[in-house]
C-alpha cells in the first residue's frame, strides 16, 4: 500500500511548513491529486488519519482536489483528454499519447492556526 509512505510525506510537509512559518495547528489539508496518479482516494484518507495522529495535523481535515487526466497526441499535435494512462487518443485512436496533467499529487494549501 504506497498510499501510506504518501501519507508520510504529506505528513513531512506539514510539519516543515509548520517549523518554517511557526503556527501551531493545522485545521486542514487540501491536496491535488491527478486521475492518472494510481492513488487509492479512500486508502489515503486511512492511512492520513493514521500518520497525522499526534502531530500538528492531528484531527486535520483532507480535501482533495481532482485533476483530470490529459495527454499530448504526437500524430494529431493536440492535448487531449484521457481517463487513463496509455489510452488512445480520442480524437485519431493513435497509441503515441504523452500524459501531460492527471499524475500528479501535491499539496494545494493549508488552513492553520
Amino acid at each position: 500500500m504506497h498510499e501510506m509512505s504518501l501519507a508520510e510525506g504529506i505528513r513531512g510537509i506539514v510539519e516543515q511548513a509548520a517549523t518554517e512559518g511557526g503556527f501551531a495547528r493545522v485545521k486542514s489539508i487540501v491536496l491535488e491529486i491527478g486521475a492518472l496518479s494510481s492513488v487509492e482516494v479512500e486508502a489515503l484518507r486511512f492511512c492520513f488519519d493514521a500518520v497525522m495522529r499526534d502531530t500538528v495535523a492531528d484531527g486535520a481535515t483532507m480535501e482533495v482536489v481532482d485533476v483530470p487526466g490529459a495527454g499530448w497526441c504526437m500524430p494529431c499535435g493536440e492535448t487531449v483528454p484521457i481517463a487513463a494512462l496509455y489510452d488512445p487518443c480520442p480524437k485519431c485512436g493513435s497509441y503515441q499519447v504523452q500524459a501531460t496533467a492527471g499524475t500528479e499529487m501535491r499539496v494545494r494549501e493549508l488552513e492553520v492556526e
